[in-house]
């Protein structure tokens, strides 16, 4: 009994890991295509194919009947926040490179933390709190305000596409948190897939033939509604690897963030830091400027110290509930 807790957050820190190495490998490849497909595309293609891997692990857990809820208002709130998370996440790739956006995407599990108090009642204490700001102060660094938009590359509003995402997606992983004592892991993938399908099969009737895209030069413009095209033979294959992708973050992020409080997984998706830099640097050879540097720096040394901090709490717990139980 007195493991519980400990067990349930080791298998959190778990799935929560494999669902940011996928996310890295989403992004990646997003990036790839986003000068050639638009971005509405991409994402009904990627949720149609993974709403048919998410099927086959509903069957896995119970069946049809797990996909049934009480609240399905909340399930659509959530599925429109992650919506917005991701499109505004990719509109960000298609500009900036992909360290920078990931790294300026990890003020998330900042907002995590920070929002877990109030909506969902954790307790967060002072020196976890102290480490998220220090945390914080480095998502502004990455910002660069001190610098023109000409020296940074791009325009202010699509350094704040990331952070936007961040916080629609800490929402929408704290809401999972409240859904998830009553719904599995995999059908909370189901809903977002579909609500990934409903919104991306809107753009194409509004702006699948691209007419809103003639006349911009913005990259984040054109990704956003160029014209559908057929997909090349040798695109198809990253089309599908997409949709397992999708399929498994889903199911290892809502599963994560059920089974663990959201203040002790959070911290672990910093992995995607790393990661981003590895993809953007063999894939897209690009490397970070040195503000971005100590940004991500900063970020992980908070991450670290709010994992080590929960660790701490966790052990010196033990004993007293081994008295209480007689041990």
């Amino acid at each position: 009994m007195s493991q519980a807790p400990t067990d349930t957050a080791t298998l959190g820190i778990i799935f929560v890991l494999v669902g940011v190495f996928c996310i890295s490998i989403n992004d990646m490849l997003i990036k790839q295509l986003s000068g050639g497909y638009p971005l509405h595309q991409i994402v009904f293609a990627r949720s149609f194919i993974g709403i048919l891997f998410s099927l086959i692990l509903v069957q896995l857990e119970g069946g049809w009947r797990i996909l049934y809820t009480r609240r399905p208002g909340i399930h659509v709130v959530r599925g429109l926040l992650i919506v917005i998370s991701n499109m505004t996440f990719f509109l960000a790739l298609a500009a900036l490179p992909l360290a920078d956006a990931t790294a300026l995407f990890f003020a998330a599990p900042l907002f995590i933390t920070l929002l877990s108090i109030p909506i969902l009642g954790e307790k967060v204490g002072p020196l976890r709190l102290g480490a998220v700001v220090f945390g914080f102060v480095g998502v502004i660094v990455m910002q660069r305000p001190w610098e023109g938009a000409g020296n940074i590359g791009a325009a202010r509003i699509v350094l704040l596409l990331p952070v936007a995402a961040a916080l629609t997606y800490a929402l929408t992983q704290l809401l999972t948190r409240k859904l998830g004592v009553e719904s599995k892991a995999s059908a909370l993938a189901v809903y977002i897939q579909g609500m990934f399908i409903v919104v991306s099969a809107g753009f194409f009737l509004v702006a699948g033939d691209g007419r809103f895209a003639l006349g911009s030069s913005n990259p984040s413009v054109q990704f956003l509604l160029r014209a559908w095209v057929w997909p090349d033979q040798n695109d198809l294959w990253v089309f599908v690897g997409l949709g397992l992708n999708a399929a498994i973050i889903g199911y290892c992020l809502s599963q994560a963030y059920r089974v663990a409080d959201a203040a002790t997984v959070a911290p672990f998706e910093y992995v995607g830091l790393p990661l981003a830099v590895f993809w953007g640097f063999f894939i897209f050879a690009e490397l970070p400027v040195f503000e971005v540097w100590i940004g991500i720096t900063m970020i992980l040394s908070s991450g670290v110290f709010v994992f080590l901090r929960e660790r701490y709490k966790t052990r010196a717990a033990k004993p007293i509930r081994g008295r209480i139980k007689g041990r």
